[in-house]
């Protein structure tokens, strides 16, 4: 099959941040992942400066390599940066054991996961005019 010339364009235009075995659950981190998509980045980073959980300094430091990403591989103006995707994936589960009473044993997991973030640059609108 022949690639046409608009699936190379839409490959180009995409930039991509991983962050393996980040030290939270998905269902933590999808909320925070949510919040930033379709949003302009500065706009994204400054929520997840002043937001109050915990993993927000993870994704934070994802999204800010994925705007080091588009400028310094693609030459991408900053400003003009938008989240297009992000999302999360299961990691493995860290198994530890708390003692109980009787000598019974409690499993407690501590789960990891996948961070992506990925980056696209605002197309811009062409006006033609206006509608009489």
């Amino acid at each position: 099959m022949k690639k046409t010339k608009k699936n190379i364009e839409d490959k180009i235009k995409l930039v991509k941040s991983v962050n393996k075995n980040v030290r939270c659950s998905t269902r933590k981190l999808n909320p925070i992942l949510k919040a930033i998509v379709g949003k302009k980045v500065d706009i994204a980073i400054r929520n997840l400066t002043f937001s109050d959980k915990r993993i927000t300094k993870d994704v934070k430091k994802t999204l800010s390599s994925a705007v080091a990403n588009a400028e310094n591989n693609f030459q991408y103006d900053i400003d003009r940066l938008i989240v297009k995707e992000a999302y999360c994936g299961k990691q493995v589960v860290m198994r530890r054991f708390r003692p109980r009473a009787k000598g019974r044993a409690a499993p407690i997991k501590k789960p990891y996961s996948n961070l992506t973030i990925i980056l696209t640059e605002m197309k811009k609108v062409e006006t033609h005019g206006t509608k009489s």
